[in-house]
């Protein structure tokens, strides 16, 4: 059944990017389900034809590598894992050459890490190199770089990596294929009357509380990533829809304004590019404890952060990072790009604008953390 207003939101939609979770790649075992990727080509074809362009984010190397190396369950151990994911990221990419070749498309093999995302440089080349293989045709398949990441810079699932991804191409539309039929009212495998919730118009602590923590067999994600990637997109502005991969033409459906799986709507204004790169795209590398009158000026009066208001000084960084705002009580309250490095920071904190070109011995700039670089959270 066609939705109207589902229809109007993917009217508007140019680019897409669509998740595959492992589950549905490796059918919740080893190896890979061609069959799978064979439908999700035809479908990616059919989008294209309609003007579509598409961007894959697919999970399921280390499945795809489980077996060729011996192993009957996913192993622990990273090295393990990076042998596996070298292994299986071949097959993968061949099938997905093989499936999308015979609509006549080419594919392009991109493999990230978090500092692709982190680097503001990286951040902007990743960006350049999706417009061109689209421009060119071509369907960008992404997957995080499992052989030489490690926890330090792992996006931890691949639901994050598809929002961040989404935030990097500018595409309007994210859409998580799963195992599940959508967002449900509890979890299907455990209580045989969940239903599917078909909208959520905004992502409330309880929304957020409901979802199913934990993953597959093969995979790491549940559906509190899901929520968690929701949160990320539409605060950009971006719908996202989570449903079930195997339902029939379930891509095409989507587009065409079908009431299929659960769709996360926007707020009316969303964040821009660059305030999303700054709130989800890099990492903070040390933290600024406000006192209340400075968590007051950022939040009801969208203010910069100034040095009066900075009670205490966490971790090093340097002039330029990644910094969390945090109360006394260590709730935070935003993130920004410093204009100082934590150790002049610590000179400087409770002190007046008038003095801090004396203190430091250099003409500086008035704010900690200037408003246009700050995002609250």
């Amino acid at each position: 059944m066609i939705d109207p207003r589902r229809r109007e939101i993917m009217g508007r939609v140019r680019r897409l990017v669509v998740k595959v979770g492992t589950s549905l790649l490796t059918g919740g075992g080893c190896g890979l389900q061609r069959a799978m990727i064979d439908r999700l080509a035809r479908q990616v074809a059919r989008l294209r034809e309609a003007g579509k362009e598409c961007i894959i984010v697919t999970s399921g190397a280390i499945g795809a590598g489980l077996g060729p190396l011996g192993f009957t369950a996913r192993p622990k151990a990273i090295a393990s894992l990076q042998a596996c994911a070298a292994v299986g990221q071949t097959k993968l990419m061949e099938a997905y050459d093989s499936a999308f070749r015979k609509y006549g498309s080419a594919v392009g093999q991109v493999l990230l890490t978090r500092e692709c995302i982190h680097d503001r440089a990286r951040y902007l080349n990743a960006r350049n190199t999706l417009g061109a293989l689209l421009d060119r045709g071509a369907v960008p398949v992404i997957n995080e770089n499992d052989t030489v990441s490690v926890d330090e810079i792992k996006f931890g699932d691949n639901d994050l990596l598809s929002a961040l991804v989404t935030n990097v191409a500018e595409a309007g539309l994210l859409v998580i294929l799963t195992d599940v039929p959508g967002f449900m009212t509890a979890d299907p495998r455990a209580d045989g009357r969940a239903k599917v919730i078909p909208t959520v118009e905004r992502i409330t602590d309880e929304v957020a509380s409901s979802a199913t923590v934990g993953g597959t067999f093969l995979g790491t994600g549940g559906m509190i990533s899901k929520v968690q990637a929701a949160r990320i997109v539409t605060r950009g502005g971006v719908p996202l829809v989570v449903a079930g991969g195997t339902e029939r033409n379930v891509l095409v459906r989507i587009i065409g304004g079908h009431a299929v799986g659960t769709l996360f709507l926007p707020p009316e204004t969303g964040l821009a590019s660059r305030k999303q790169w700054i709130a989800y795209g890099k990492k903070a590398l040390g933290a600024l404890v406000v006192d209340d009158g400075a968590r007051r000026a950022l939040v009801e009066r969208g203010k910069s952060l100034l040095a009066t208001g900075i009670v205490a000084v966490e971790g090093s960084f340097d002039e330029g990072d990644m910094v969390a705002v945090r109360t006394a009580s260590g709730s935070e309250v935003a993130r920004g790009l410093a204009n100082f490095g934590s150790s002049d920071v610590k000179r400087i904190l409770g002190r007046k604008t008038s003095e801090i070109s004396q203190i430091l011995g250099r003409k500086s700039p008035d704010e900690v953390i200037h408003r246009d670089n700050l995002v609250l959270v």
